[in-house]
């Protein structure tokens, strides 16, 4: 069972965003976002980044992605490529490198507070290489940080169940920990799972908490953010609101069309549904491929 710990303390979060505005003759117009939410002295602030708006195309992409890494991390933690992803997979590549380098920024400055991250601590994916995350991790417990990663979904499970779905007989706000958590090379987990029901209803959520952090630290943590932030729904309210504030609205993406078309003369080229010109009603479903 945990209580509040009244104990003023910076809570901040870190989330991004990827967005398809068009496709041209040539590749895709694609849009990323992000944005970094602290809550402070009880008030919410918040820092936007972009939206960067990326012409990719067969022939840039590698030379689009390498240039930002290199940009964001250095030469040294150029990650290494055996095969570079497919088109469709270079924007999400791309917002995953914006996130890093945020979460490594908001590690460097916020002092003794919370950093959230959206997602786990899982690391070894291409888009978050063990040695990266290690570094973000380190740097954020260097300036007295703990860095919480909640995750909405997740596909670990105990005896066939969801882990999120349990049904623990505790009274919220508790944890619970995971034992026996393994992952499969090449990955590596980086932060002990937990299940965290912080609020009453039925929303559980995964919490990963760095590994390097004590048990007090960690159960400190997690009562400080009880204290500091909102929790509708058992979900802090700083990473909601990041979500919110990097996410793209319809009047966005026709503005970022527009500016595009009449600013660098590209063409968006409207493409055929053939799922709908093959199969007609019958041509959108769930899992349509």
């Amino acid at each position: 069972m945990l209580k509040p710990r009244y104990v003023e303390t910076t809570v901040s979060a870190v989330d991004t965003s990827t967005i398809k505005i068009g496709e041209t003759a040539t590749g895709m117009l694609v849009a990323v976002r992000g944005a970094t939410v602290w809550k402070q002295n009880r008030n919410y602030r918040y820092t936007r980044l972009g939206p960067f708006v990326f012409h990719i195309t067969e022939d840039n992409k590698e030379e689009v992605y390498s240039a930002l890494e290199k940009a964001y991390f250095s030469s040294s933690l150029t990650l290494a490529r055996h095969s570079f992803p497919s088109l469709m997979q270079v924007p999400m590549r791309i917002a995953s490198l914006l996130e890093r380098w945020m979460q490594l920024m908001l590690a460097k400055t916020v002092k003794d507070g919370l950093v959230l991250f959206d997602g786990s601590l899982t690391a070894g994916t291409p888009d978050t290489p063990v040695h990266l995350m290690k570094d973000i991790l380190s740097m954020a417990r260097s300036h007295g940080n703990v860095v919480l990663a909640f995750s909405k979904m997740t596909t670990l499970r105990v005896n066939g169940c969801l882990i999120t779905e349990l049904p623990f007989n505790f009274k919220p706000p508790h944890l619970i920990q995971m034992d026996g958590v393994k992952s499969k090379p090449p990955m590596v987990l980086l932060g002990d799972v937990y299940v965290a029901r912080l609020a009453n209803g039925n929303y559980g959520f995964r919490l990963d908490i760095d590994k390097e952090a004590t048990f007090e630290q960690r159960l400190w943590a997690v009562e400080k953010l009880l204290a500091n932030d909102l929790l509708s729904q058992g979900y802090p309210e700083t990473l909601r609101l990041a979500h919110i504030l990097c996410t793209f609205t319809a009047n966005e993406v026709i503005a970022i069309q527009h500016f595009t078309t009449r600013r660098f003369g590209l063409k968006i080229v409207s493409r055929p549904d053939m799922h709908s010109v093959l199969f007609g009603p019958f041509g959108r479903g769930e899992y349509c491929s």
